[in-house]
C-alpha cells in the first residue's frame, strides 16, 4: 500500500488580476517522505510562487485555484491565515535564500532559531525553547553551538548565517522542509556543506522541496527534477533519467549551457601591461591596529589591459573586500593601490572622482544597484551626464541607444522599469550603466550568482565579446572555480584574507598545488555527460 504523500497538488493556478496569463498554471506533484523533488527553470518561470503557495504565503492579491491541494493530509484550499500558521514551523519550514536578510541583525542566534520554535510551540517553557535551540543548532551542523547562539548574524560567515537559518525551520520539527535557492550565494564549498547537511535531513525523513536554478545543486541531491517555463511544468522525471535523457528542448538548453560554462576553454594569460596593481594591502575591520582577524594580510595582485583576473575563495575570505579597495570605495590600512600607473587608494575623493570612469562595478544583484523608481533611459542617461556626453539630451538619448544594442538588448526597453524586466535584462542594464563611463577596468562582485544557468552563460559570454571588443580589463570575483576557468586568464586564490595561490588560470586548473584549491576545483566540478 502507498504511503500518503506529504504534500499533493493537482492543478495548482495562481493569477494576478490584469495580467494576460497565469503566473503558475496547471502545476500538480507530490512529495514524500525522506524525498526531494527539486522546482527548476529559469527567473519568472514560477518557481517560488509555486513554493510560497505550498506556505500560505502568495502575494496578498494572488487568486488561487486547485482541483487538490493536500498537507499532510490535510485539504489547504480554504485555509485562513490563522490555519496556515498552525502549519507553518510544526509541518512546513521555509529556508530562504538570503540569510543576510531573513535573520534579525539586532537579534542573537539563539532569540530568531527560539522565536521559530516558540510559534510552532507555543506552551512551551523557557527551558523548552533553550533546549530546543540547542537541539536544532546540532541538526544544523552548527560549529561551536554554545558561542554561536550567542553572536548576532554579522558576526557570522554566509554559511553559518545559512545553517542558523536551517536551524530555524528545523526547531518546530517541521515534515517538510522548502528551500529557495538555499545555496545560491554561498561559496562552492560552503554549498557543499549544506548539501551533505539537506541530505542527511533527507535520509532522517525529511521531505524537501528544493527551488533552485543550480543544475549541480539538483543533480547531487534531488530525487526527481520538474522543469518549469512560463508557469508550467513540462517536464518531470527522476534526476538519473532527466540528465541522461532530456525530453525538452528547454530543459536540454539549461543543462548545456550549465556545461558549456564547466568545459574547459581556459583564455591564455599574456604580458599585457599593468591597469590596476594591488601591493601589500592589508585591512582589519573593527581595529585599525588589526588586532582583530585580518580582512586583507599582504594581499598583492595585478591586473592587465584586455584580460580578466579571477577571485576566487569562500565566504569570508576577503574576495568583496578586496573588491572595494580596488573601487576606492574603502582605504587600505596598509599598502597601496595604483590605477594606470598613478596612486589610486591614497588619492582624496576629491582627486579620484575625476577618474572614477576609469572603473566600474557590476554589482550581483541588479535589484539593489538600480532604482526601482527610474526607467532604463533615465538609469543610463545619469551615467552618461557624468561623462558629459555631447548633443545634450539628444546625444544621451542617441548613445543610450547604442549601449543597449552593445548589451544585447532591445532599445523599446528604455522606457521600463526594473520591476519589468527579466533578471538577466536587469544585469544587462548594470553592464550597459558601467559601459556608459567608458572604463578601462569592470570590478564584477558575483555577477551572475543570483541568475539561472542560461543566462549565467550569456551574461558572461557577453562579457568576455565586450573586453574584446572594447578592450577592457576586468576583475570577475566568484565562488565558482569553474566559471573562473572558463573565462579567466589569470586567477588569485583566497582564504582567510591571505592569497594562497595565483597564477596563470590554466596551470592553476590543472596544476593546483593547495589543497583548498583543489577542494574548490572539486566542489565546483558538474558531471553532466
Amino acid at each position: 500500500m502507498t504511503s500518503q504523500p506529504l504534500l499533493d497538488v493537482r492543478n495548482l493556478t495562481v493569477a494576478f488580476p490584469g495580467a494576460p496569463a497565469p503566473a503558475v498554471a496547471d502545476v500538480s506533484f507530490r512529495l514524500d517522505a525522506g524525498e526531494c523533488l527539486a522546482l527548476i527553470g529559469e527567473s519568472g518561470s514560477g518557481k517560488t510562487l509555486t513554493a510560497l503557495s505550498m506556505l500560505g504565503l502568495a502575494p496578498q492579491d494572488a487568486v488561487l485555484g486547485a482541483s487538490r491541494m493536500m498537507v499532510d493530509g490535510r485539504d489547504v484550499r480554504d485555509y485562513r491565515p490563522a490555519q496556515w500558521r498552525e502549519l507553518r514551523g510544526s509541518t512546513l519550514a521555509l529556508v530562504s535564500q538570503d540569510a543576510a536578510v531573513s535573520l534579525d541583525p539586532l537579534r542573537r542566534i539563539e532569540d530568531e532559531v527560539g522565536e521559530a520554535f516558540h510559534l510552532a510551540h507555543p506552551a512551551a517553557s523557557a527551558d523548552e525553547v533553550a533546549s530546543r535551540v540547542d537541539e536544532a543548532l546540532a541538526l544544523a551542523a552548527m560549529p561551536e553551538p554554545l558561542v554561536r547562539k550567542k553572536q548576532y548574524p554579522h558576526e557570522l560567515s554566509g554559511g553559518l548565517r545559512q545553517r542558523a537559518l536551517i536551524a530555524s525551520a528545523l526547531s518546530g520539527h517541521p515534515s517538510v522542509v522548502i528551500a529557495d535557492e538555499p545555496t545560491t550565494a554561498l561559496d562552492s564549498v560552503t554549498q557543499e556543506r549544506i548539501l551533505t547537511l539537506l541530505e542527511s535531513l533527507k535520509r532522517d525523513g525529511t521531505a524537501l522541496l528544493l527551488v533552485t536554478h543550480d543544475v549541480g545543486v539538483v543533480r547531487k541531491i534531488a530525487d526527481r527534477i520538474a522543469v518549469m517555463q512560463e508557469g508550467r511544468i513540462i517536464e518531470c522525471a527522476p534526476t538519473p533519467t532527466l540528465f541522461a535523457a532530456p525530453q525538452h528542448e528547454y530543459t536540454r538548453g539549461i543543462l548545456e549551457a550549465r556545461r558549456a560554462m564547466t568545459l574547459s576553454s581556459t583564455p591564455a594569460s599574456s604580458s599585457a601591461a599593468k591597469v590596476l596593481e594591488c601591493r601589500g594591502l592589508h585591512h582589519s575591520y573593527g581595529a585599525k591596529d588589526r588586532t582583530s582577524a585580518p580582512a586583507l594580510a599582504d594581499v598583492s595582485c595585478v591586473v592587465k589591459a584586455g584580460e580578466t583576473l579571477g577571485v576566487v575563495g569562500e565566504s569570508g575570505s576577503g574576495k568583496s573586500t578586496l573588491a572595494r579597495i580596488m573601487m576606492g570605495l574603502e582605504a587600505p590600512h596598509a599598502g597601496d593601490v595604483l590605477l594606470n600607473g598613478e596612486l589610486w587608494s591614497e588619492a582624496s575623493e576629491a582627486t579620484r572622482r575625476p577618474r572614477r570612469g576609469q572603473i566600474q562595478l557590476i554589482e550581483q544583484n541588479p535589484w539593489d544597484a538600480l532604482d526601482p523608481r527610474w526607467s532604463v533611459r533615465r538609469t543610463l542617461h545619469e551615467a552618461l551626464a557624468l561623462e558629459r556626453e555631447p548633443g545634450g539630451r539628444r546625444g544621451r538619448d542617441q548613445r543610450a541607444g547604442e549601449l543597449m544594442d552593445q548589451v544585447g538588448l532591445d532599445r523599446e526597453l528604455l522606457s521600463r522599469r526594473p520591476h519589468q524586466l527579466s533578471g538577466g535584462q536587469r544585469q544587462r542594464v548594470v553592464i550597459a550603466r558601467a559601459l556608459a563611463r567608458r572604463p578601462d577596468i569592470l570590478i564584477c562582485d558575483e555577477p551572475v550568482s543570483a541568475l539561472d544557468a542560461p543566462i549565467q552563460s550569456r551574461v558572461l559570454d557577453l562579457l568576455a565579446t565586450l573586453q574584446k571588443q572594447l578592450g577592457m580589463a576586468i576583475v570577475l570575483v566568484s565562488h565558482d572555480l569553474g566559471v573562473v576557468a572558463r573565462y579567466c586568464h589569470d586567477v588569485i586564490v583566497m582564504r582567510q584574507g591571505v592569497i594562497i595561490e595565483s597564477g596563470a588560470t590554466q596551470q592553476v586548473v590543472e596544476r593546483p598545488q593547495e589543497s583548498f584549491t583543489r577542494e574548490l576545483l572539486q566542489a565546483s566540478a558538474v558531471d553532466l555527460a
